[in-house]
């Protein structure tokens, strides 16, 4: 259930770390975003939360191993869970996305990361592929840059204006 603003600004850090940790699994980031406290509107919240990207190499992949792969959905429970599974609700070509992400993790040792929400399983997977010519170091600035607007998405599911 999302937050209003003013109690978000007004619940202890314990309480809003594990929300703030299912937005993006980063604790720079959730400490930046806690320490900003009070915001006087939603948009200062989102700025905040912008200025500790970009992520870090190591942050981003810890923070790559909360995510199911696009085209499975997550069994687990809880708020990223779900988000998750409306994140990748336009995927529906999953035997395509299972051989092209089995080729994806060979090549760079991860999952394929990538903002799905709102875009189609087809444009999903054709952005995979073009990602598939990357290099390594290239590859990982790419999904931390995803992983930061997937982050943004979920700030704003978990608190409203």
């Amino acid at each position: 259930m999302p937050l209003a603003l003013a109690e978000f600004n007004s619940a202890s850090a314990a309480e809003l770390r594990p929300t703030l940790t299912a937005c993006l699994a980063v604790p720079r980031w959730v400490d930046t975003v806690l320490d900003g406290r009070p915001y006087a509107d939603f948009a200062a919240l989102s700025k905040s939360a912008g200025r500790a990207t970009p992520l870090r190499r190591n942050e981003i992949r810890d923070a790559i191993a909360a995510h199911p792969r696009i085209g499975e959905r997550p069994t687990s429970k809880g708020s990223d869970a779900d988000w998750s599974r409306s994140e990748q609700s336009g995927v529906d070509n999953a035997d395509e996305f299972a051989a092209a992400n089995a080729e994806y993790e060979e090549r760079f040792g991860h999952v394929f990361l990538v903002c799905a929400s709102g875009r189609s399983g087809e444009e999903l997977l054709a952005n995979l592929r073009s990602r598939l010519g990357n290099d390594p170091d290239t590859e990982l600035d790419v999904a931390g840059a995803e992983l930061a607007k997937i982050a943004q998405l979920r700030l704003a599911k978990a608190v409203t204006a």
